[in-house]
C-alpha cells in the first residue's frame, strides 16, 4: 500500500505516530521534507497494518455467516423431524387410549383363544407394535435432543458472528481515522513541499533498487509456472484501476485483494491477507523468484505484491493510487513466497505487454483517500 524508500523508512523507524490533532495543524515553513517524508511513512504504515487487521475479520466473519447459515439449515431440518416424531407419538397415544393394543400376556392370550395359530399371529402383530412403539419413543427423544444442540450451538455461533461484527466496525473506524490524519498532513503541505516530497520519495525508490540489483539478490529470467504465468496475466488486466482499502475487485483492490484475485482467477485459491499468505505459502529465495511469487513488504508482511520477472512487481500501493507496475525495491522487503510450489516452469513464456503508462503515477499513492461507507 506504501511505496517507501528504505533510508526514509529507518528514519522514520523511531517515529512515534503522531495524534491526529496535531497532524492538522499548518506545516512549520522551517520542517525538512524528510522529516514530513518519514512522518507519512508512518501514517500510511499504520494504515495499511489496520487495513490488513480488517480484513483478516472480514474473512472471519465470512466463514462464521456461512456457519450460522448451515447450523438453522439443520436445526430447520432437525424441527422438522421433531415434529414427524411428535405426531407418531400422539398417534401412539391415541391408539393405546382406544385400546388397540391388547393389554393380556402372550401367555394368557394362548390360554384363552380358540385357536392357537391364531392367537401365535396376534403375540407376533403386537410384538412389533410394541417395537414401533419403543422406536417411536426412541425417535422423539433422539429429535429433541438434536433440535435443543442445534439451537444452541446456533446462538453460540450468531454471538460469535455478532462479536465479529462489533470488531470490524472498530476496526473500520480505525482505518478511517488514521485515512483522515494522512489527509490532514497532506493537507498541510504546501505545493512545493508535496513536490520536493514525492521527488525525494522517488529518488529513495531509485536507489534502493539500484542497491537491490547491484547486490545480486535477484536471480536471473525464470519462466512461471502455467497457473503462475494466468496469475501475472490477470494482474496486468488490472492495471490502472484505484486502490480503496478492504477491495477485491473488479473495479478496485487494496494490495492483498488484488494478489488473492489474481491467483483464484489462475484457479489457485490463496488466503485473503497479505499476513496469512506469507504466513500459510511456501518461502521462495529472492534469488529464484519467478513471475506469479509473492512478495512481501514490513517486518509484519503488511503489504504485498505480485513479481512480473525483470526485477518488477503489479502492486495497489495504497489510497490516492492505481494498480501500476514497480519496483520490487519501492517498499522494504520482507521475503517472497510460491503459491504453486511443486509446479514445473513452463518451457516457453512470453510476459505480457505491459499497458501504456503501466509505471507511470506515484509508486507512493499520494492523493485523496477513502473508506467504504458500510
Amino acid at each position: 500500500m506504501q511505496a517507501v524508500c528504505t533510508a526514509a523508512l529507518v528514519a522514520s523507524a523511531t517515529l512515534v505516530l503522531p495524534a491526529p490533532m496535531a497532524a492538522a495543524a499548518p506545516a512549520d515553513p522551517d520542517r525538512s521534507v524528510s522529516a514530513l517524508l518519514s512522518q507519512l511513512q508512518t501514517l500510511y504504515q499504520k494504515t495499511e497494518e489496520a487495513t490488513e487487521t480488517y480484513n483478516a475479520t472480514e474473512e472471519k466473519l465470512k466463514k462464521q455467516r456461512a456457519k450460522v447459515k448451515k447450523l438453522n439449515e439443520d436445526l430447520a431440518d432437525a424441527r422438522v423431524a421433531l415434529d414427524g416424531s411428535r405426531d407418531d407419538a400422539g398417534r401412539l397415544a391415541r391408539e393405546q387410549y382406544r385400546g388397540v393394543d391388547n393389554p393380556l400376556s402372550p401367555y394368557m392370550r394362548f390360554l384363552l383363544s380358540g385357536n392357537a395359530r391364531q392367537a401365535l399371529d396376534q403375540g407376533h402383530e403386537l410384538k412389533r407394535a410394541a417395537g414401533r412403539r419403543a422406536a417411536t419413543v426412541e425417535r422423539l427423544t433422539g429429535s429433541e435432543k438434536r433440535a435443543a444442540v442445534l439451537a444452541s450451538q446456533a446462538r453460540d455461533a450468531l454471538n460469535v458472528q455478532e462479536a465479529l461484527a462489533a470488531k470490524q466496525k472498530q476496526q473500520r473506524d480505525t482505518v478511517r481515522k488514521r485515512l483522515a490524519a494522512v489527509e490532514r498532513l497532506l493537507a498541510s503541505m504546501t505545493r512545493e513541499q508535496l513536490e520536493r516530497l514525492r521527488k525525494l520519495e522517488q529518488q529513495g525508490i531509485t536507489e534502493a533498487q539500484r542497491k537491490l540489483v547491484d547486490s545480486g539478490r535477484l536471480g536471473g529470467s525464470v519462466n512461471p509456472s502455467d497457473v503462475g504465468g494466468k496469475a501475472v496475466r490477470y494482474a496486468f488486466q488490472q492495471v490502472g484501476k484505484p486502490y480503496v482499502w478492504g477491495a477485491s475487485g473488479p473495479d478496485s483492490f487494496d494490495c492483498s485483494g488484488l494478489t488473492s484475485q489474481a491467483w483464484a482467477h489462475a484457479g489457485g485459491a490463496i488466503p485473503r491477507t497479505s499476513q496469512e499468505q506469507w504466513k500459510s505459502l511456501p518461502r521462495v529465495p529472492l534469488n529464484e523468484l519467478r513471475p506469479g511469487d509473492l512478495v512481501l513488504y514490513f517486518g509484519g508482511a503488511t503489504h504485498v505484491a505480485l513479481y512480473i520477472g525483470n526485477g518488477q512487481v503489479i502492486q495497489a500501493p495504497r489510497p490516492g493510487a492505481y494498480v501500476k507496475v514497480s519496483p520490487i525495491a519501492a517498499n522494504p522487503l520482507l521475503g517472497a513466497v510460491r503459491p504453486d510450489a511443486g509446479r514445473a516452469p513452463l518451457r516457453d513464456y512470453v510476459p505480457p505487454k505491459a499497458p501504456a503508462g503501466a509505471g507511470a503515477g506515484s509508486d507512493a499513492g499520494y492523493g485523496s483517500a477513502s473508506a467504504p461507507g458500510r
